[in-house]
């Protein structure tokens, strides 16, 4: 959530960086000054008639004092209309209050100057790409195929206990899923990452900490009866620990990381691209998050970016990363970074990570500060990362390793999977 301070003072360069999402803010900028301005008119109504009510208490006990009794009664009538004007003005300023907010919470976040022009992710920006893509001399197949050609992963039966979108992952493939997650986290501890398992289920505050609610309500799945909703990302639980906490200088950097499961409702995914793994509604994921001092995040992206670059290089995944376009940028993102490898028998790029600075967006919803070095209180700058997402990827493995005769395993992995071919 923007600052108030910031949208006064920066109104103009908000309306041009919202250009970048294709966005017209400024009836709602307008709005949010407006209402400011009657909440800031209000809130000194209301500090007024407290003082002058204070005043009148005191002036009350002396007169008792001096035995005036009756001139203080007259100003306890006097006290007891102001204490219903205040009442008044107290529930006007709470609507205020509310009305504003909800206004904060239509607005994304404002990109960074360097994030693209642009309406898609056609119009992202490739800053890097390695790697080579393996060549067959015979016909590959792509992942679902392979799947069922080894006995991987088994989609129908996911469909009757679940429906779509719920793969059920058996024999050499569980435990290739398995070795990824404890790759990764090993990957992400030995980088100074702090593992955390955090719940898989999360109330409403902290989907509007991070800001999933209300952007992305729709695509959440929501248990009503408990008022629940399973997490799409560790990102929430994980960054919900350091709501409403005042951290020292000292503390930071803070860096998590957490395997979860993520559930997504996908809704109106459909296609060729959602085929197999491509896209699901539950799925396995690494993530890492850092709590950042605001001088230090950009370059904490750098390391985020150059952290999963590394996993994939370990891998031996060719990959790309893409610089989002405005058009393409999350709600709560400054600036983000996509990482994609190649799937050689789907000839095309998969999305396995995006990493993302939030700068204070996240902080200030969830109230995350600091003291600085001069005592004064700031907000902290949230950075988060998939390290890595796993479905993707196993696709991508499945079939860029795919031989005539097997699937062979990445030499990094095979301490983990205990054998070197499918």
């Amino acid at each position: 959530m923007l600052q108030l301070s910031f949208i006064k003072e920066n109104k103009a360069l908000i309306v041009e960086r919202y250009k970048k999402r294709n966005l017209e803010a400024t009836e709602t900028l307008d709005q949010i000054i407006e209402k400011d301005n009657d909440r800031v008119k209000t809130q000194q109504e209301l500090d007024q008639q407290l003082a002058e009510s204070n005043k009148l208490a005191k002036e009350i006990g002396d007169l008792f004092k001096s035995g005036k009794a009756s001139d203080a009664n007259e100003l306890k009538e006097k006290t007891a209309r102001l204490k219903e004007s205040s009442a008044v003005l107290k529930e006007k300023l709470a609507g205020i209050e509310e009305a504003l907010k909800q206004l904060l919470y239509l607005l994304p976040n404002v990109p960074n100057e360097i994030v693209p022009q642009g309406k898609s992710d056609a119009d992202n920006k490739i800053v890097e790409e390695k790697g080579t893509s393996p060549e067959f001399s015979f016909e590959a197949l792509p992942h679902w195929d392979l799947a069922k050609k080894y006995d991987l992963i088994d989609f129908e039966n996911g469909v009757k206990i679940a429906g779509a979108g719920f793969p059920i992952y058996k024999g050499k493939g569980a435990i290739l899923q398995r070795a990824l997650i404890n790759f990764f986290l090993d990957e992400a501890r030995d980088a100074g990452y702090e593992e955390v398992i955090p719940p898989h289920l999360v109330n409403e505050a902290s989907g509007y900490g991070t800001g999933q609610l209300p952007d992305k309500e729709g695509q959440m799945y929501h248990i009503g009866i408990d008022d629940l909703y399973l997490i799409p990302t560790a990102e929430v639980p994980v960054t919900n620990i350091y709501r409403d906490v005042i951290l020292k200088e000292s503390d930071f950097p803070i860096k998590n990381t957490a395997y979860t499961p993520c559930f997504r409702r996908e809704a109106g995914s459909y296609g060729k691209d959602v085929r197999g793994l491509n896209r699901l509604h539950q799925f396995d994921k690494v993530e890492i998050v850092q709590i950042q001092h605001p001088d230090k995040s950009y370059e904490a992206l750098d390391q985020m970016v150059a952290h999963v670059k590394g996993l994939l290089e370990k891998l031996g995944l060719p990959y790309r990363i893409a610089l989002l376009c405005g058009g393409d940028l999350g709600f709560t993102s400054v600036l983000t970074y996509d990482m994609e490898v190649y799937s050689a028998a789907q000839e095309k790029w998969l999305e396995v990570s995006s990493i993302s600075n939030f700068e204070t967006f996240q902080a200030n919803r969830l109230k995350l500060r600091f003291k600085n070095s001069e005592g004064k209180t700031e907000l902290a700058h949230t950075l988060n990362g998939s390290a890595l997402a796993l479905p993707r990827i196993l696709a991508a493995l499945l079939e860029n390793y795919q031989t005539e005769d097997g699937i062979m395993i990445p030499e990094v992995l095979v301490p983990y999977t205990r054998f070197n071919k499918i």
